[in-house]
């Protein structure tokens, strides 16, 4: 039995769309994956025949649950090069899409965490469904949140982008429209008649504005959002620019919920932590190229430590959920330890030539 493709490609009509299709696996993002989707994005954004990309996920679970860590765990612990390869390619998808020349609409139904937000937060348009559940986990697996995080958690409202870079908070459809990550709610049940529709649509005149109608005429009200009564002492308790600190502030305030913050907080990796603070300070400043070469050289740094390959043993391989982090505890990461996460790669650094 021949197996499935890991991701599909189809034209209809002026509608390039991508499905992933990995359901079994959450749709979770191959090497493979991301060199077929780099291939093929780069001729559509050539090919006159094709006015719009959309992005799906197969399966009721998931539209991507993120990158295939596990592989990339793996050959971290056999010393292979998956673990530059991955990175580095899947980076330039992300910037890629960042850049991409015409409407890019990402379904973003159902799950979607780290990678999978990668391949929707830069398009033009990100939909929303009533199952999303979107987050940015990274530093409960001793990672920082990549594929552009950079970029765009220091320009969500106040300071929900480094709320959610910490905590790994997730968000459902309508906290996603109320910090801006998505553009638009659709039904989960219309999204099959979105995606006829964008296949239907006259772009002779705009693009931009025929996908903007096809989306006004589906759109609807998610309903409340259960971060927006939060925003206030998200901005007040996350005001800091480093995990101490807010951890003081969280501390000082005593409510309900600024405990369970800090009860999540001290679960998560303390060198990732420390290094996602620092990512989200320097990224408000840097362009977006810039965001993607400072993230490439975070990974590598990542790579040759050791929280990374402790939070995918607990969480993923042993399923324990018992990390031992190295270090332990936010004073001793020190700041040579985290410097060494931002230091230049020099011919092996991630860069755009365009």
């Amino acid at each position: 039995m021949t197996e499935e493709p890991e991701i599909l490609f189809e034209q209809r009509g002026p509608l390039g769309l991508v499905t992933l299709n990995r359901p079994k696996a959450l749709n979770a993002l191959t090497l493979g994956m991301i060199r077929e989707l780099q291939t093929r994005l780069d001729a559509w954004a050539q090919d006159p025949s094709v006015a719009v990309v959309a992005i799906q996920g197969a399966g009721e679970k998931a539209f991507c649950a993120g990158g295939d860590v596990r592989a990339v765990w793996y050959a971290g612990k056999e010393g292979g090069s998956l673990t530059r390869e991955f990175f580095y390619e899947e980076y330039t998808v992300n910037r890629t899409i960042h850049a991409f020349p015409k409407p890019f609409v990402a379904l973003v139904d159902k799950v979607c965490m780290g990678g999978g937000v990668g391949l929707s937060i830069h398009g033009s348009h990100r939909v929303v469904g009533d199952k999303t559940m979107l987050a940015m986990p990274e530093t409960a697996i001793g990672l920082f949140p990549d594929v552009g995080g950079s970029w765009f958690l220091p320009r969500l409202p106040g300071r929900s982008g480094l709320w959610m870079a910490l905590t790994g908070a997730r968000l459902k459809a309508a906290d996603c429209l109320q910090l801006g990550i998505a553009t638009h709610f659709v039904p989960s049940a219309q999204h099959g008649d979105l995606i006829d529709a964008l296949a239907e649509a006259d772009y002779a005149e705009d693009a931009a504005a025929a996908v903007n109608g096809v989306l006004g005429r589906l759109s609807g009200d998610p309903g409340p959002s259960a971060v927006q009564p939060y925003l206030s002492d998200i901005t007040r308790l996350f005001a800091a620019d480093t995990p101490e600190a807010i951890l003081e502030a969280l501390n000082a305030d005593g409510g309900d919920w600024a405990r369970e913050q800090r009860d999540i907080l001290a679960t998560r990796s303390p060198t990732s932590m420390k290094i996602t603070a620092e990512q989200l300070r320097r990224g408000a400043e840097l362009s977006f190229d810039d965001c993607m070469t400072m993230e490439y050289r975070m990974s590598q740094a990542c790579m040759a430590g050791h929280d990374f390959y402790e939070g995918i043993r607990a969480v993923l391989v042993d399923k324990d959920h018992s990390p031992k982090w190295d270090p332990s505890s936010l004073d001793a990461v020190d700041a040579a330890l985290v410097e060494r996460h931002f230091a230049p790669l020099g011919e092996r650094d991630l860069t755009f030539n365009d």
